[in-house]
């Protein structure tokens, strides 16, 4: 395939015209639309990640987090991002990113937190205006929205919060989990937003989610919280990683793929 060919399938379900308007999602360093073989799935684009695709013969680097959110003033080598702009065009690879373009879609960021705790018919919390009239996956009328940030829905039966807790620990892998307890002991509805998705509590407490889990909380939205929701809060890239999986599911068969072995959170915990 050349790279026309893959951006068309990842755009099919996370068109630009969806992502957020101070984002940059979508192509970020071109390869004169040559051939791709191999693609290295990411979460960031790192040196390390770079040199690992070009060690791999990977002629494309798919990317959650975008290389560049803003244009560079100079390319001299001298930052972390610069120095992976001059690997990757020096090598001949492409860069694409699916950030909010994929955070937006119903079966993208958000919605595979939920299947990974097992939610039941999750729709999206946040809908985007001027949602199409069909499933983007399988072309069928549909009246819910399928684009828009965060989700919410039902486990098969109420748990206890503990029991969620650590459920959400080992299914995200998680180090550490920061939260505050919910109004009832038992839980069943369950809004998540991958990312840092704080500013969606208050839809969440709207539309009656007994937990709220995302990323990235600051004291002053947990505090709040506390009575109205319970919350759960991980690691950013931790609440975002199987984005990779979703990119994997797509290309399924259509290129050779591989999962980047260096892609990993930046922050570590002590304890």
């Amino acid at each position: 395939m050349v790279l026309s060919n893959i951006i068309d399938i990842i755009e099919s379900v996370a068109p630009l015209a969806r992502q957020e308007e101070w984002d940059n999602s979508g192509l970020q360093i071109d390869n004169g639309n040559a051939e791709v073989k191999r693609v290295l799935l990411t979460t960031d684009v790192t040196e390390a990640v770079v040199r690992e695709a070009y060690e791999k013969q990977c002629q494309l680097v798919l990317s959650h987090h975008p290389l560049l959110y803003r244009g560079l003033r100079s390319i001299t080598g001298k930052t972390e991002q610069e120095r992976c702009v001059i690997e990757a065009i020096c090598n001949r690879i492409a860069v694409y990113s699916a950030h909010t373009s994929m955070d937006n879609y119903l079966h993208g960021v958000s919605g595979r937190m939920a299947e990974k705790i097992g939610l039941d018919n999750y729709r999206i919390l946040v809908p985007q205006p001027d949602q199409p009239d069909c499933d983007v996956r399988t072309g069928q009328p549909i009246s819910e929205a399928q684009y828009g940030l965060g989700v919410i829905g039902k486990l098969p039966q109420p748990v206890a919060f503990e029991a969620l807790l650590q459920h959400v620990k080992e299914a995200f892998g998680a180090d550490i989990l920061r939260y505050i307890p919910p109004k009832e002991t038992s839980v069943q509805t369950i809004a998540l937003c991958g990312g840092a998705g704080s500013e969606f509590m208050d839809a969440a407490i709207k539309q009656g989610a007994d937990v709220f889990v995302s990323a990235d909380f600051k004291y002053h939205v947990f505090q709040p919280a506390a009575g109205q929701i319970g919350v759960i809060d991980m690691d950013h890239w931790v609440s975002e990683h199987f984005t990779r999986e979703v990119f994997a599911e797509l290309l399924a068969g259509k290129v050779d793929i591989v999962i980047s072995e260096k892609d990993q959170s930046p922050v570590r915990y002590y304890s």
